[in-house]
């Protein structure tokens, strides 16, 4: 292993319904399994069942369009809650290859009407959930 092998998340890249977001600062989703507790007579051990899962993630944005407002806003106004297609990816080319992941049925938890500060650059946090997901490409050993 050589540390130049190690992916480096400036090359990380978003698309939201198809469209390049170049603004993305940083990228986030993760799966989240739900367990419940299983005992047997005689078994000292607490084991695990598998129940269910849940997908959230969050991405940072530099404040240059109001993408998440123009899709949100009117809607959630009208009583619409709009779902989204996020593809993930990250690919340095020093490293093994690429990650990519897409994230099907997405819903946006909150959004910023507008948020601004003296003398700091904008930008906004974009916290979503999914309920599917598809590794479109992952990173083997070489």
């Amino acid at each position: 292993m050589k540390a130049s092998n190690v992916i480096n998340g400036t090359y990380g890249r978003v698309w939201v319904d198809g469209e390049l977001w170049a603004e993305v600062d940083s990228f986030e989703a993760k799966v989240t399994v739900t367990y419940e507790d299983v005992n047997f007579a005689g078994d000292g051990a607490t084991h695990k069942k598998g129940t269910g899962w849940t997908g959230e993630g969050s991405m940072t944005i530099k404040k240059i369009y109001s993408r998440v407002q123009r899709a949100m806003a009117d809607n959630v106004r009208k009583g619409m809650y709009p779902r989204l297609e996020i593809v993930g990816k990250v690919q340095d080319p020093d490293a093994f290859g690429a990650e990519r992941v897409a994230l099907h049925d997405v819903t946006v938890n909150e959004f910023m009407l507008m948020k601004f500060e003296q003398k700091t650059i904008g930008n906004e946090e974009i916290p979503f959930a999914f309920s599917d997901y598809e590794m479109i490409d992952t990173i083997a050993p070489q």
